[in-house]
C-alpha cells in the first residue's frame, strides 16, 4: 500500500473515531451554520444530519463527509473535548466579529488590562 493510500486510511480511521455526534453540534454552532446550512456544504442529507447528531448511527461514508467538511473550514476534533480551530486556519469573519467585540476575559479585568491585541507591535527606537 502507497503511504499517500495509509495516509488517507489513518486520517479516515481517525476521523472514524474523534468525530462525535457532539463535536457536529457545536462545530456547526461555531460556523453559525444550521442543519440545512451543513447539508448544503456537505452535500449530506438534512435527515442524516439530524439522524447522526441524535446520536443514531451512519455508514462511515456520511460520518467521514462530515467531519472532513468541518475540518475544511479548520476545525480540529479530538475526543473529549469541543472543537478548536486548527492553527494555520483563519477563521470566519463573522466569528472573528464576535471574538473583537467579547467582553474582555476575567484575568484582564483583575489586572486592569486591555484584552491583548492581534495588531503587530509598534517597533520603538533604541534605548526607549
Amino acid at each position: 500500500m502507497s503511504s499517500l493510500a495509509m495516509s488517507s486510511t489513518v486520517d479516515q480511521q481517525i476521523v472514524l473515531h474523534q468525530f462525535t455526534p457532539r463535536h457536529s453540534v457545536q462545530a456547526r454552532a461555531m460556523l453559525g451554520w444550521s442543519r440545512e446550512d451543513f447539508s448544503r456544504e456537505a452535500l449530506v442529507e438534512v435527515d442524516a444530519i439530524q439522524h447522526f447528531e441524535s446520536h443514531g448511527e451512519v455508514d462511515d461514508k456520511t460520518r467521514l463527509t462530515l467531519g472532513f467538511r468541518l475540518e475544511a473550514e479548520g476545525l480540529v476534533f479530538f475526543p473529549g473535548f469541543a472543537p478548536g480551530w486548527g492553527m494555520s486556519v483563519r477563521r470566519p469573519t463573522a466569528v472573528m466579529a464576535t471574538a473583537e467585540t467579547a467582553p474582555r476575559g476575567i484575568i484582564s479585568r483583575i489586572l486592569g488590562s486591555a484584552p491583548a491585541s492581534t495588531a503587530p507591535a509598534t517597533p520603538q527606537p533604541n534605548g526607549a
